[in-house]
C-alpha cells in the first residue's frame, strides 16, 4: 500500500536531517526572520552568526482556505499538506531526473509569502488560459519549477508561462518517495 503524503513528508523529512553533516544542520541566524526551526539563537548583536536548525511541525497547522477562496478553486489536497505539515527551511533532494529544492515556509510569515506568490501564479496561468498548477519546487534548470497539477495531483516539471512539459510522478506523495536528501544541502 502506498504511504500518505503526510508519512511520505515525514520519512523524507526524517531522512535529510539524519543525513546532515554530523547530524546537524546549520543557518546563519537572522533576529529578523524568527522560527521555531532555530535550535538555538545567535549571540547577542551577531547577526548572522551560524546556527543549528531543523524542521518542526507545526502545531497548529495553516490554511490554503483563503487562497481557494479568492480564486474560487479548491487546491490539490495533498498539496496544502505538503506546506502546513513543517516548518522548514527549504530542502535540497536528488531526484531521479536530477537536482531539486523543496521550498518549504519558515515561518507563518513566510507562509503568507508563499501564499501570495501563488496567487500571482495562479492568475498567471488563467491569463494564459492554461489549467492551474501549485509550484512547490525549484530544479538546477533555469526557469523550470516542480508543480502539482491541481486537478490531477500529479507532478510535473514546468517552465514559468508555460503548460507542464513532463509529468515525474502521478502524486506528490509517490514524488516524494523517490527523493534522496542531497549533499548540496550542508
Amino acid at each position: 500500500m502506498a504511504l500518505s503524503i503526510c508519512e511520505q513528508l515525514d520519512n523524507f523529512v526524517s531522512s535529510y536531517v539524519e543525513n546532515a553533516s554530523e547530524g546537524v544542520l546549520s543557518i546563519p541566524y537572522d533576529e529578523e526572520w524568527p522560527s521555531l526551526c532555530y535550535n538555538s539563537e545567535g549571540e547577542q548583536g551577531l547577526q548572522g552568526q551560524i546556527v543549528p536548525w531543523q524542521p518542526v511541525k507545526q502545531t497548529q497547522p495553516l490554511s490554503f482556505d483563503n487562497v481557494g477562496s479568492a480564486l474560487e478553486l479548491t487546491l490539490d489536497s495533498d498539496y496544502c499538506i505538503y506546506f502546513t505539515r513543517y516548518f522548514s527551511n527549504n530542502l535540497i533532494a536528488t531526484a531521479p531526473q536530477g537536482e531539486c529544492e523543496l521550498l518549504q515556509v519558515w515561518n507563518e510569515e513566510d507562509f503568507e509569502r508563499l501564499q501570495q506568490n501563488l496567487i500571482g501564479h495562479l492568475l498567471m496561468k488563467q491569463r494564459l488560459e492554461q489549467a492551474p498548477t501549485l509550484f512547490f519546487g525549484l530544479t538546477d534548470e533555469e526557469d523550470f519549477i516542480l508543480t502539482v497539477i491541481n486537478k490531477t495531483g500529479e507532478v510535473a516539471l514546468e517552465q514559468v508561462g508555460m503548460e507542464p512539459k513532463e509529468i515525474l510522478a502521478p502524486s506528490l506523495a509517490i514524488f516524494l518517495s523517490t527523493l534522496k536528501p542531497s549533499s548540496a544541502s550542508r
